[in-house]
């Protein structure tokens, strides 16, 4: 099995491309579409580099998968799949992100609420395939309610927002539908995997003293998380993140990401004049 990881600079995330050589099948994991939140204008830098890979190595991308409903950055899975065919995947909760979300935003009448905007909605330790690599589903809730880890090869998972380096932590629980417990529960199941499973980031935040990274493995995390190493308790964890998140401010594109993120990536329907639009609400979220 190969991984080949794709970092975007201006939102700290890893898109990887999953296959198992030249001229299989692959799955593209937690895409990015490029956003300007000054101008509103949207561009395809990072995705078209993940098109020229898979072209390259003459791939069949089977499978987009998103980890959860990213508040970051927006997918670019739409743009993929016209470009490259695959089915959109991510797990059956996004059903309820989406009933939140639409309120907030007060969606159009015609945004629905099942989850119909993807291709593939996963159950909890669904088992699939990658081409002829065996993958499976985990449900991770904690961050969001719809986080999901993918387990593939039996010794690799690609995490989403449940974890970050060692020297960096956990994800924020804050986000509605998010919890600290919850989230303490998932981490603890992706590390009782034996020592050696490597696991990828979805997004890293070094600090000046090291280079970014995008791999690490369990036994690295079991001895050196700094939010989560053995030996912390849930209460503890849930007294710190409960802490810290209070006293961090809303992502920087949060507010865009959502409204695309929750339709599969694709952007909100265009209007009479034919522009789309995104909303701010004031004073709401």
């Amino acid at each position: 099995m190969r991984v080949q990881p794709f970092f975007d600079h201006d939102t700290f995330t890893f898109t990887y491309v999953v296959d198992d050589g030249p001229g299989t099948d692959c799955a593209i994991i937690d895409s990015v579409l490029n956003y300007d939140p000054k101008s509103g204008r949207t561009s395809t830098t990072g995705a078209d580099a993940v098109i020229a890979y898979v072209k390259q190595n003459q791939l069949k991308t089977q499978w987009l998968l998103e980890t959860h409903a990213h508040a970051d950055h927006l997918s670019a899975a739409p743009y993929l799949k016209r470009a490259l065919g695959g089915q959109i995947a991510i797990g059956r909760a996004i059903k309820t992100v989406q009933g939140v979300f639409k309120e907030i935003f007060n969606l159009e009448p015609q945004f629905r609420l099942d989850g119909s905007q993807f291709d593939h909605l996963f159950e909890p330790d669904e088992h699939f395939k990658i081409g002829t690599i065996d993958a499976q589903a985990w449900h991770v809730p904690g961050h969001t309610p719809a986080d999901m880890a993918y387990v593939v090869n039996g010794d690799s998972v690609f995490v989403g927002d449940t974890l970050f380096m060692p020297d960096v932590g956990s994800a924020r629980c804050d986000f509605p539908g998010g919890n600290a417990n919850t989230l303490y529960s998932s981490v603890k199941r992706l590390l009782s995997l034996p020592p050696h499973t490597r696991l990828f980031m979805c997004h890293d935040y070094p600090p000046e003293s090291r280079q970014v990274r995008h791999e690490t493995t369990v036994a690295e995390q079991r001895a050196s998380n700094i939010h989560l190493h053995d030996g912390i308790s849930e209460d503890e964890f849930v007294a710190m993140r409960t802490t810290r998140d209070a006293t961090l401010a809303m992502p920087t594109l949060l507010l865009p990401s959502i409204q695309v993120n929750i339709r599969a990536g694709e952007l909100p329907p265009a209007e009479s004049n034919g522009v789309r639009y995104l909303k701010i609400p004031l004073d709401a979220v």
